[in-house]
């Protein structure tokens, strides 16, 4: 199940880049690595667009670009995307942000900013360098600053500080390095790391940037073991816990990281899916900037009770999730790409794997949130298959985007996937390489549930979710039992399955008779989406009347219901040990009850 709405999506929708919409160009410049022009967009009496093109001219792939120029008094940049854009008095530098910063031989990479005045850029540099290709002469770059000393370590931070480096034409600014990525860019040999999890292993290291953007050798590395770290994981062995919380529901539904919290669900899981980042153009995407990392937080709505500030480097749910990381250093959270929605992205992905992995690495280990995400998961629905769009890249194609994600991401991420469970003979998941992608995933997320609804207005009616088959079925082989079954059947280890747990029931309208199989007039109605309504509200509104296949059902009034509740669950529990399955999941986490009720039973249920 993946619901879709997209609440605010004018918030990510005025974040996209313009790179691409625009079609000014600024004069042919000779090169011989790279070049960097500048076309002014539009303007408006008192202030303009512009943008800046960095273009890789040379044979060999460009790493990194900053782009330096000098404005006339009166002329400033008020806001820019997709580059961080700084001044000193009247000179401004841009550097690339984490996802745009490789630029493979003969690409080009654009970033654009609005401006206030009248002025024209002067005095490019590109990474010290004249911006026409021409090449400044005997710049050296900075040597390797001191390895730096660690102090002050808590829960959640460390000092760190260092020897200065030194450049023949002087040093400007150092990047700090945890575990090989940048979390800061300062201008003084020291630092204060925040916002880690407690008993943690860190390994830092320091390089030197000079004044014509080179950077030097990093320092040497100092390890650092943060204090704390005694939250007990959740009981249950080695199974895995899994919910998918999702973006958008923190406006409508007004579900926050804290309520992970406070309904007591957060001791009792093992792992988050972060759902959904966008694929789109062969890439890796934010999702919701708005909620992912913009929106700021009370005292009160924060997992750390200590209010967000306008100005901090990070905010939105990336920032309670590291906050819920501090205080629950178990769990581990993954960032998922896909969903039913963006799905027709993964055709363009798959036409070149290794593109896409660097794609959505460049995007997870973005230095801002890195230490957020323990790895990534990919919800593709459905490879060589049909779901909101069809696809029809190939049986091998899932597989070579899965390897191209290990080979990427390496063994030190999760690598997860979201699957199909249509194990009818023929069906999606014969359409796709599953057992040769199984060896480079940790696991997948079998979606045992959707299998019927009011997508089929008139019935009959019948349980979503299914455990096995049942006289009357209306497609036999839709079930959990016969998904299971296939990928074992396939060489899918049953470690590496997960069963799948709705938070939430289907439901038909018209509906006179009480057992399943009857005929309805349509969808019964729904907050969000006709035909489904949350497990909180219909516990209640529509309570049980009956159970099949392992599912409940319910029939009150003329509405026909299937959900799930902590019985059911607890039977599936117990088939999913006795199958030697992995763990389970769910879709998700807003759906359960203000106190955790399923979340408790699926952590009772495998322990």
């Amino acid at each position: 199940m993946r619901f879709r709405q997209r609440a605010v999506a004018g918030f990510a929708t005025l974040l996209l880049p313009l790179a691409g919409l625009v079609g000014l160009a600024g004069p042919a410049q000779a090169a011989t690595n790279a070049t960097a022009t500048f076309a002014k967009t539009s303007d408006w009496g008192t202030g303009f667009g512009g943008q800046w093109t960095v273009k890789n001219t040379g044979s060999a792939a460009i790493s990194s670009w900053t782009v330096e120029w000098d404005y006339p008094s009166g002329t400033s940049v008020t806001s820019a995307w997709d580059a961080d854009v700084t001044s000193a008095g009247t000179h401004w530098t841009a550097k690339n942000k984490s996802y745009n910063g490789s630029i493979a031989p003969g690409a080009s990479v654009s970033f654009g900013f609005n401006g206030a005045g009248s002025g024209s850029p002067s005095n490019c540099k590109l990474n010290g360098d004249s911006c026409d290709g021409t090449t400044t002469p005997g710049d050296a770059a900075p040597s390797a600053p001191g390895t730096p000393a660690a102090s002050a370590v808590t829960d959640t931070s460390v000092k760190l500080g260092w020897s200065a480096a030194t450049d023949d034409k002087g040093v400007k600014n150092y990047d700090v390095l945890r575990d090989g990525k940048v979390v800061s860019t300062v201008t003084a040999t020291s630092y204060t790391d925040t916002g880690l999890s407690a008993g943690t292993d860190y390994s830092y290291t320091v390089q030197a940037r000079d004044t014509a953007g080179q950077t030097g050798p990093v320092s040497g590395a100092v390890a650092v073991h943060t204090t704390g770290g005694t939250t007990p994981p959740p009981t249950g062995g080695s199974k895995v816990k899994l919910g998918y919380f999702t973006e958008w529901g923190i406006y409508d539904r007004n579900y926050q990281v804290k309520n992970l919290v406070t309904s007591g669900s957060a001791a009792k899981i093992t792992h988050i899916n972060y759902a959904f980042g966008n694929v789109t153009n062969g890439q890796c995407a934010i999702g919701d900037a708005y909620a992912d990392y913009q929106k700021t937080y009370t005292a009160d709505q924060s997992v750390s009770g200590v209010a967000d500030t306008w100005d901090q480097p990070l905010a939105g749910n990336f920032n309670q999730l590291r906050e819920l990381k501090a205080k629950y250093p178990n769990i581990k959270i993954l960032w998922s790409f896909g969903g039913w929605t963006w799905s027709g992205g993964f055709a363009q992905a798959a036409a070149n794997p290794a593109a896409f992995a660097q794609s959505c690495y460049n995007l997870v280990e973005d230095p801002r949130w890195a230490d957020v995400f323990d790895g990534i998961d990919i919800d593709w629905e459905y490879p060589n298959a049909c779901g909101l769009s069809c696809d029809t890249s190939g049986a091998a194609a899932y597989k070579n985007l899965m390897q191209a994600l290990r080979a990427k991401f390496g063994t030190g991420n999760l690598i997860t996937a979201a699957t199909t469970a249509d194990g009818t003979s023929g069906g999606k998941i014969d359409a796709a390489d599953y057992a040769g992608a199984a060896q480079y995933v940790d696991w997948y997320n079998v979606m045992t549930y959707d299998f019927f609804g009011a997508f089929d207005a008139d019935g009959p009616t019948a349980p979503h979710s299914p455990l096995t088959n049942y006289s009357g079925i209306p497609t036999p082989g839709f079930t959990t039992a016969d998904a299971i079954a296939k990928f074992k059947s396939k060489g899918v280890p049953a470690s590496k399955l997960l069963i799948g747990i709705g938070f939430y029931g289907r439901g038909w309208t018209g509906v006179t008779q009480d057992a399943p199989g009857g005929t309805a007039t349509g969808p019964a109605p729904g907050k969000y989406e006709q035909g489904i309504e949350d497990y909180k509200v219909l516990k209640t509104s529509c309570p049980t009347t009956g159970t099949v296949a392992g599912t409940a059902y319910a029939h009150c009034g003329t509405n026909w219901w299937s959900y799930d509740t902590p019985a059911t669950i607890g039977t599936k529990m117990a088939w999913a040990k006795t199958q030697g399955l992995g763990g389970a999941f769910f879709w998700e986490f807003s759906g359960d009850t203000s106190d955790g009720e399923l979340v408790g039973a699926i952590n009772s249920g495998l322990s």
